[in-house]
């Protein structure tokens, strides 16, 4: 008998001892991520070719106090190697762990080779090599804090790899874990199973093998304890057979139906493929299927449906997600009545889209990712005829009822305006804290940091419940809309880079086209607040000489060309926007040498700017540190440095529209008065329908030469 490490994943222990005992083993114990026991030779490799949920076996050889590499090396010195394997197989170590003294794996795992290496050398016996890549054996080393563990892993890969799946999914779950989430899921193996968004296939086929009776590792072609002088070739071959006959004999006695459906017929084939290989193709029927309208097979009456949908690490990246859930709950309640579901996902705030309470649910991990399995009886309900699961009670109704309203009267607004792009919900609601912006058929949800009292979890579930209500409202397709996380009042952020979908499209604005891109930067290219100051330049225009200033990507520049401008000249830091704006007013059939750009700070383009203009429009950030800039800009502490600049390239009888979103900046009226010139607050007149819950989003004035008045 030998002394044995079971290695698990954290969450799963308990769960491999009752595994473990079935196999005939009586001293199991739970540790760490693992469970410790005592096995005879025929045991352990009964344990190995039968486990569904251990990574790997290891034969323990010493178990030690390890304050340095010194206790490390000669701890492993004092093994006898040569006892264990010949020195003609080639071998490799893997170190798990770090203390205050053993910093770094990969020396640790050194230090373990030099000893076995010099147990051989010292015999004068040949010295046995090193391979990574192709090892006959592995050496496991397992260290925590002072504790370490010292062994021969007895499996070599990791025993997930049961030799059918050559091809995944794009999230594919490890096959030990896919065992666990199925032993745990209440599913018993002579009642139908249904995997609902069954990629590749992999909780169907652990399932299969289950009711089949099947070794799980059956497949596997080579096993590092066969590289061991211990090793009983006849005994293996014995244990081998014996699963062989096994396997081939229950595949024909299941009498259980598994289903598997996927919206990707690609990823189907391969589902396929991997039934064929682990031999229970025929046990399982795969179609094409979506699941939000899955409905329920003949026979499947006290089934259990289980799945393992796309989750993401983070909520809300693609806000299809929690339309999917939605989706697919409804669909649950709708059609599985009387069965049971078991869910697992990294999302509680997806989970909670399902709209069921979990009857049981557990902890574990995929991979470092901490997930969720839940486990739901679903009750038998009667659906009235014609009904439709989306005619589901309605969500967060105060934040709902908001919409609606704000829609009803915006909505016909932008339509008499033929606007194509207006905001529709702008943080009415302390509680749903953000801002919701249609885009032709599109909505960008713009998520407000919450406030520091707001507890993580209940701001993600209000999060969630805005975006399946802003769904379920507007009937926007769940994968046109976007969602946004900015801070609030910290100055207009729009040069931070999200992505790279590049995914642009073009928009109406008062008969003007521009291009938006909702992906991949925190605005979209156009600040809606400003669309009638937008037009107001427009109306100005005709005829003149026009200066746009800090004109990010040029929309006022083509509301200004379109309406008749002598002549544009567009300054922007940014080569993006400026190109952005190129083809801005190319859009609009507005090309040719009166339509000039310059890529420069703005500021200190002005100060050395000789050439006038007629109407200049001037929209600085509040604050701006940029790297591009030789000083910080204030806009309340700097407006007036820039009006003596802007002052020397007004014509006289010109005007200045200026702009700024700093709330409560006040013009230093004074001090423009010394400069000879007026203004005008007109931040009532440029406040569109769709902002005026929000008066602070901006303030603008008209500035002019006081001689010209």
């Amino acid at each position: 008998m030998n002394q044995y490490l079971a290695v698990t994943s954290n969450g799963l222990e308990n769960l491999l001892v009752e595994e473990l005992t079935k196999l005939g083993i009586t001293d199991a114990k739970p540790v760490q991520a693992g469970v410790k026991f005592k096995a005879s030779k025929e045991q352990i490799y009964r344990c190995c070719l039968w486990s569904r949920l251990a990574s790997r076996f290891v034969r323990v050889l010493s178990e030690f106090t390890c304050q340095n590499d010194m206790d490390l090396y000669l701890s492993a010195s004092s093994v006898n190697w040569v006892n264990h394997f010949h020195s003609s197989k080639k071998f490799v170590v893997d170190f798990n762990g770090t203390n205050n003294e053993i910093r770094n794996s990969q020396y640790g795992a050194m230090k373990v080779k030099d000893a076995v290496v010099d147990c051989f050398t010292k015999k004068n016996l040949p010295r046995p090599s090193i391979d990574k890549d192709h090892a006959d054996l592995r050496v496991h080393v397992r260290l925590h804090k002072d504790k370490a563990i010292l062994g021969i892993d007895m499996v070599g890969g990791g025993l997930h790899q049961r030799g059918y799946r050559t091809e995944a999914g794009r999230a594919p779950l490890r096959e030990t874990l896919a065992a666990a989430i199925i032993l745990r899921s209440g599913w018993g193996e002579t009642r139908p199973l249904l995997d609902p968004m069954c990629g590749s296939g992999t909780l169907l086929i652990e399932a299969a093998m289950m009711a089949a009776g099947m070794a799980p590792s059956l497949k596997r072609p080579k096993w590092s304890f066969e590289a061991l002088e211990d090793f009983d070739a006849e005994l293996w071959a014995q244990i081998k057979s014996e699963a062989n006959v096994q396997a081939r004999r229950g595949v024909k006695k299941v009498d259980c139906k598994f289903f598997g459906f996927d919206n990707d017929a690609r990823v189907l084939q391969t589902a396929k493929d991997n039934a064929r290989r682990a031999g229970v193709e025929e046990l399982i029927t795969f179609q094409l299927g979506d699941a939000a309208l899955i409905k329920r097979p003949e026979g499947f009456e006290d089934g259990v449906v289980i799945c393992n949908p796309p989750y993401g690490e983070r909520l809300g990246t693609h806000p299809g997600l929690i339309a999917l859930y939605t989706a697919f709950g409804g669909q649950l309640k709708a059609e599985f009545g009387g069965c049971q579901a078991s869910i697992f996902s990294s999302s509680d705030e997806l989970l909670s889209c399902l709209r069921m309470r979990a009857e049981k649910q557990f902890k574990l991990n995929n991979g470092a990712l901490p997930c969720h399995q839940k486990n739901y009886s679903i009750s038998l309900r009667t659906v009235e005829p014609g009904a439709s699961i989306s005619q589901e009670s309605v969500i967060a109704p105060d934040f709902s009822n908001r919409l609606k309203k704000n829609i009803a009267k915006i909505g016909k607004w932008a339509k008499r305006e033929s606007l194509d792009c207006y905001r529709i919900y702008d943080a009415d609601l302390p509680e749903y804290n953000v801002a919701i912006d249609v885009y032709l058929d599109h909505l960008v949800i713009q998520e407000y940091a919450a406030p520091k009292d707001i507890p993580e979890e209940k701001a993600k579930r209000r999060l969630t419940d805005i975006i399946r209500a802003a769904i379920q409202v507007t009937g926007t397709e769940a994968n046109k809309v976007v969602l946004k996380v900015r801070e609030k009042q910290k100055g207009r952020s729009q040069y931070q880079k999200l992505g790279q979908i590049s995914e642009t499209m073009e928009v109406n604005e008062y008969g003007v086209k521009l291009i938006v891109n909702l992906h991949d930067y925190l605005d979209t290219g156009l600040f809606l607040d400003h669309k009638l100051t937008r037009r107001r330049l427009g109306q100005m225009a005709k005829g003149k000489d026009f200066l746009n200033l800090f004109a990010y990507t040029g929309s006022a520049t083509v509301h200004a060309a379109c309406g008749g401008a002598k002549s544009t000249m567009t300054v922007d830091m940014s080569k993006t926007y400026l190109e952005w704006a190129k083809d801005n007013l190319k859009l609009n059939g507005q090309v040719g040498h009166q339509h000039r750009f310059e890529q420069a700070d703005c500021v200190q383009w002005l100060e050395t700017a000789k050439e006038q203009f007629d109407l200049i429009f001037i929209d600085p950030p509040t604050f701006s540190n940029s790297k591009r800039m030789e000083h910080t800009f204030d806009v309340q502490r700097d407006h007036i440095k820039l009006m003596e600049n802007l002052k020397r390239i007004l014509r006289p009888e010109g005007t200045i529209v200026f702009s700024n979103n700093k709330r409560h900046f006040k013009m230093d009226l004074e001090a423009l008065a010394e400069l000879g010139l007026v203004a005008q607050n007109i931040s009532a007149q440029t406040l569109p329908l769709d902002f005026e819950r929000n008066k602070q989003i901006h303030n603008c004035w008209t500035i002019s030469h006081a001689c010209s008045e």
